[in-house]
């Protein structure tokens, strides 16, 4: 039988707790994965995914818009935008005057590295937005038992374990890659009902 020892990723890339999630965000991209161990010392305290990362923003409220000071300010230079009577064409800066620091050069505003938006990553910690709830398994464990163990709990990736200590990571793409290989078929997996 196929155990997790022989799939397993056994240099596994982690996070600490007190790295911004712009650092865990370039990391993950840069080494092309969905997720990683949060590790105090040697203790393993949590993990990190892409989702984990998503969810946290979008329930983190948005820090503050200087958009109020913007408005006040176009009031202030008695700025007004033309008028519009219905069924005339919009001319579009007929949107831009209302709001003069918005712009029409997206592209250029989404590649800045500056803002409210950018910071928000760097301005929030790994500790914040992981899961601690954390999937582990030792190496000598099957791999079709390890699938299951997986799916009950949800996880997409489960921390490998000898005596506590992080020795590796087993993933879902590992799972296929040994089914896509033929080093697991169906028939080896007993499933419990």
């Amino acid at each position: 039988m196929l155990r997790v020892r022989d799939i397993m990723t056994p240099s596994v890339v982690t996070f600490e707790a007190d790295q911004t999630l712009r650092d865990a965000v370039e990391i993950l991209v840069s080494c092309r994965i969905g997720g990683a161990p949060v590790v105090e010392g040697d203790k393993v305290i949590g993990v990190l995914s892409a989702t984990d990362i998503l969810e946290f923003e979008s329930v983190t409220p948005a820090p503050e818009s200087s958009r109020e000071e913007e408005e006040e300010e176009v009031e202030s230079e008695d700025v007004r935008a033309e008028e519009w009577t219905e069924g005339e064409e919009l001319s579009s800066t007929y949107f831009t005057d209302w709001w003069p620091n918005e712009g029409p050069d997206v592209a250029e505003r989404m590649s800045s590295s500056q803002g409210p938006q950018w910071d928000f990553l760097a301005d929030h910690s790994v500790g914040e937005a992981m899961t601690r709830t954390v999937c582990t398994m030792d190496g000598s464990t099957e791999v079709s038992s390890a699938a299951q163990r997986m799916l009950a709990a949800g996880a997409m990736r489960a921390l490998v374990t000898d005596e506590g200590a992080l020795v590796g990571i087993v993933t879902t793409t590992d799972i296929v890659r040994a089914v896509a290989e033929r080093r697991l078929t169906v028939r080896q997996f007993v499933f419990e009902k």
